[in-house]
């Protein structure tokens, strides 16, 4: 009989995905989501099952998760700045317990939980983290960081000393269509492709096409050992390179004017006072700054190893999130098309 899967965070850009590989690959897909979520990202799940739910409402997820054979859980509040933090906790830290003993409490087989890359440690000689690379609380720049850091100490807490049949993954940045909010990730681009990001800082990122990282959840689900943690990454690749291949797509040259972190302290310190006082996001925040000061680079060798992961070359991301911010979102693309060769994706490193 076909399993069926709970999965949480569908109407979000990772988790969609996720949902989306699933129901293709054979699975009866239940979906959770609140009741004030857009549904955007529904609408080619015709054959899911969609029920009412939070993550805050422990009740709701007993309901959700029964007759369900696994649950693999995406949903996450992925801000970072957050005027009030509690609500972040409450849905990370909170609700990620209460799902995970109402798994418990259900009897399912398999329990995949969404981690992140945020919470793994930066090795002293700049080379690629990975899942035994250490990291502590104290660590943890933000609230998002330390949110999953501890959601994801609490799963393998449950795993360890109460039976949880869990496994753990840990995407890195995301990239590709269907990012309807943008994510802080898919504002990047979609700033760059538009031709606002003029400068850039010495850091860098790990970026994985977000059906790359879907495809790894379903790994995790069927070959995943429970217990362990699994990198999903893609590129790593310095943030003037990303820029710069976005501004290539759409015609116009790279940024050129290098800022370094600290002298923009203040002007971020002003852009989240102007954005408490007026509900909007900043367009800097410190933290960030604080993050760029390491190189956010990782190593997916593990889960290649163990669960079959592949990815495929970042600047296919790149061209996926364009040409759907560009249908669904009003980007102007070039009148002449996006500007690459195929043998520009087939040949990169």
């Amino acid at each position: 009989m076909t399993e069926r899967i709970l999965i949480t965070g569908a109407t979000g850009f990772l988790g969609s995905a996720v949902a989306r590989m699933f129901a293709g690959a054979g699975f009866r897909v239940r979906l959770l989501a609140r009741e004030q979520s857009p549904r955007e990202n529904l609408s080619e799940l015709r054959e899911a099952e969609i029920v009412s739910g939070d993550l805050t409402d422990p009740r709701s997820l007993e309901a959700a998760l029964e007759d369900c054979d696994g649950l693999v859980h995406v949903a996450a509040d992925y801000r970072l700045f957050v005027p009030d933090p509690g609500p972040m906790y409450r849905i990370n830290v909170d609700g990620t317990a209460s799902l995970m003993r109402a798994a418990r409490t259900a009897g399912v087989r398999r329990v995949v939980y969404t981690s992140s890359v945020a919470v793994l440690g930066h090795r002293a000689d700049g080379a690629p983290a990975d899942e035994n690379t250490p990291s502590r609380l104290e660590d943890m720049v933000g609230h998002y960081k330390r949110s999953k850091f501890l959601a994801e100490a609490e799963v393998r807490r449950q795993t360890a000393e109460e039976g949880l049949p869990a496994v753990v993954v840990n995407p890195s940045a995301p990239v590709g269509p269907r990012d309807i909010r943008p994510t802080p990730t898919g504002r990047m681009v979609l700033d760059a492709a538009r031709g606002r990001m003029p400068a850039y800082i010495d850091t860098g990122l790990n970026i994985v096409h977000v059906d790359d990282a879907a495809a790894g959840h379903l790994a995790a689900y069927r070959n995943g050992r429970v217990g362990e943690r699994y990198v999903l990454g893609g590129d790593n690749l310095e943030l003037r390179e990303i820029l710069g291949r976005i501004a290539a797509l759409m015609g116009r040259p790279g940024p050129r004017l290098r800022l370094v972190p600290g002298p923009l302290m203040p002007l971020a310190w002003l852009a989240e006072s102007w954005a408490r006082v007026s509900g909007t996001r900043p367009f800097l925040t410190r933290d960030e700054l604080t993050m760029a000061r390491h190189s956010m680079y990782f190593s997916s060798l593990k889960a290649e190893r163990e669960l079959g992961y592949v990815h495929r070359p970042s600047m296919l991301a790149f061209v996926d999130a364009i040409r759907w911010f560009a249908e669904y979102r009003g980007l102007s693309l070039p009148a002449e098309g996006l500007h690459y060769e195929p043998r520009d994706i087939k040949d990169q490193v």
